[in-house]
């Protein structure tokens, strides 16, 4: 990789930026100072550090994000996107992009990347990803009422999958269930429970494919662990078992 191009992506201002900060002298290779933009290096095997500091540098990004609900999953330049939220990472406007989409008024859990073709599988109907969410909804809940969302519901303009429904709290005004399925059409979870009469009160995404927000907290993001990652390739057929 040429040493401009890692700078770069790694954050440290544009090409024509990068190749000033080498010919004034500031960046070394392996210890030595180096003032061709051209030279190539490994990330993986050479250090290469800007007045005297290492410079990490990443191919790709992997992260859950507990999206806060305000905020719209979009990459485009507007208020409270998604994006804001992961803007200290180097060029992140450019490298980064959430997977699927999550409600303006919902929450938890996002995955954003800068791996085009695992975005591609975790968003195709072929793979089935699956995706759990809580829901809270109004009126009380019954095994009969969720009966249609395990058959598989007609919304209209399609038919949901079958889905995995839990009752976890049923009263009278409100109550609470997990549902699990493996589409993510516009609105479709509070389109199911409106359909069956319950609409939704508050909604919060807890688990995609095999990423759990688990006590991750509101508005913060955290890198993939690499046995997540590998799971999650593998399950996209990215990766061989």
């Amino acid at each position: 990789m040429r040493l401009d191009k890692l700078l770069a992506e790694s954050g440290y201002g544009s090409r024509s930026e990068v190749k000033k900060l080498i010919k004034k002298g500031k960046v070394a290779v392996n210890g030595e100072i180096v003032k061709s933009p051209s030279i190539n290096v490994d990330p993986e095997r050479d250090e290469v550090t800007v007045d005297g500091e290492p410079v990490y540098y990443q191919k790709d990004y992997y992260l859950i994000l507990n999206k806060p609900a305000g905020y719209v999953t979009t990459t485009a330049d507007r208020d409270m996107s998604v994006m804001e939220l992961v803007s200290d990472i180097p060029r992140f406007d450019e490298k980064l992009f959430p997977v699927g989409r999550l409600d303006k008024d919902a929450e938890g859990l996002l995955f954003i990347t800068s791996d085009g073709e695992l975005a591609h599988r975790l968003t195709h109907p072929k793979w089935k990803v699956p995706k759990v969410y809580y829901v809270e909804v109004e009126g009380k809940l019954t095994e009969a009422k969720i009966e249609p969302l395990k058959k598989g519901i007609d919304l209209g303009d399609f038919v949901a999958r079958p889905a995995k429904v839990k009752i976890l709290k049923a009263e009278e005004g409100r109550s609470a269930a997990e549902i699990e399925i493996n589409e993510g059409k516009y609105h479709q979870v509070k389109r199911m429970f409106e359909k069956i009469g319950h609409p939704v009160l508050y909604l919060k995404r807890v688990k995609f494919g095999n990423l759990e927000l688990g006590e991750l907290p509101l508005g913060e993001y955290r890198n993939l662990t690499e046995e997540e990652l590998r799971k999650l390739k593998e399950s996209v057929g990215l990766l061989v078992k």
